[in-house]
């Protein structure tokens, strides 16, 4: 019987300021994995959320540029503070349909939430920005912010089961989840980081709180854009099924600051082997 591999692999490319992003890479691999992926890390620049807004616009608008020289054929911005501050900037720049991450997230928590109120929790940019309230508001839904900042270094030393980020998730989810939050039925991860403590705040969170995790919303809307050119099946345990349908992406990453480190932490944050890195060196 004849192998219908169906229309060509779309070639989706992934920005972020440094590893984080590739948690929403990992949920768009399980989600499309008939396409192949370009993931650029601006590594050297981070972090994004001390910066202001033009800086920010900058930064992304030449690594969007370098992914669609790669070949990219549509841009997750996998950054929650780049998606914040400097989304229209990257719009009005690539000439590639776009997609970040604060909308998908803010449509997923509006479909989850029974009583109209919901947590944002991200870093201090994303949520001095006020990008998922605005969303959220539009989708008329109540929202609770509160700022992490101590969740990303924590995730980066690869302490996603230490008592002490267990410690530091109980204070921060006590003050979200009190005054205007005690109502609030759904928390949103707000951060790429977040969703390697996910286990942890479920335990730590409110029992009857639904988690949103906007890398997978991203990945399903990304699905849903490509749904008309692309066969969209889950992810078999069968890698014969896979490989039958062409289903085994190919990974290839760009880092502006050290290979080697992006490689070693990358691997953590995609749950895969990160092999193909390539140091690129964007000019000011």
């Amino acid at each position: 019987m004849p192998n219908s591999r169906g229309p060509r692999r779309p070639k989706i490319g992934v920005f972020d300021s440094g590893v984080g992003g590739l948690t929403v890479l990992r949920a768009l691999v399980e989600r499309i994995p008939d396409a192949d992926y370009l993931y650029f890390g601006d590594t050297a620049r981070l972090p994004y959320g001390s910066k202001s807004a033009a800086t920010v616009a900058h930064y992304a608008v030449g690594a969007v540029r370098y992914l669609q020289d790669q070949g990219a054929e549509l841009l997750v911005i996998a950054c929650n503070t780049a998606t914040a501050l400097a989304l229209d900037e990257i719009k009005a720049a690539a000439g590639v349909e776009v997609i970040g991450v604060v909308e998908p997230g803010a449509h997923a928590a509006a479909a989850a939430t029974r009583k109209r109120k919901v947590v944002v929790i991200g870093t201090e940019a994303t949520i001095s920005s006020h990008a998922y309230r605005r969303a959220l508001e539009a989708l008329e839904v109540a929202v609770r912010e509160k700022a992490c900042p101590l969740f990303v270094p924590l995730v980066e030393e690869g302490w996603v089961e230490h008592p002490v980020t267990e410690q530091v998730a109980k204070i921060y989810l006590s003050e979200a989840f009190s005054e205007e939050g005690r109502d609030a039925d759904v928390l949103v991860l707000g951060c790429t980081h977040y969703p390697l403590i996910k286990p942890l705040l479920r335990r730590v969170a409110p029992e009857h709180v639904a988690i949103v995790d906007s890398a997978e919303s991203t990945a399903q809307d990304v699905a849903r854009h490509l749904g008309h050119q692309l066969k969209i099946e889950p992810l078999s345990s069968s890698a014969e099924t896979k490989s039958e349908r062409g289903g085994v992406p190919k990974l290839k990453f760009f880092a502006t600051d050290s290979a080697e480190k992006f490689r070693k932490m990358g691997t953590r944050f995609l749950g895969l082997p990160v092999e193909d890195v390539l140091h690129v060196d964007l000019k000011e």
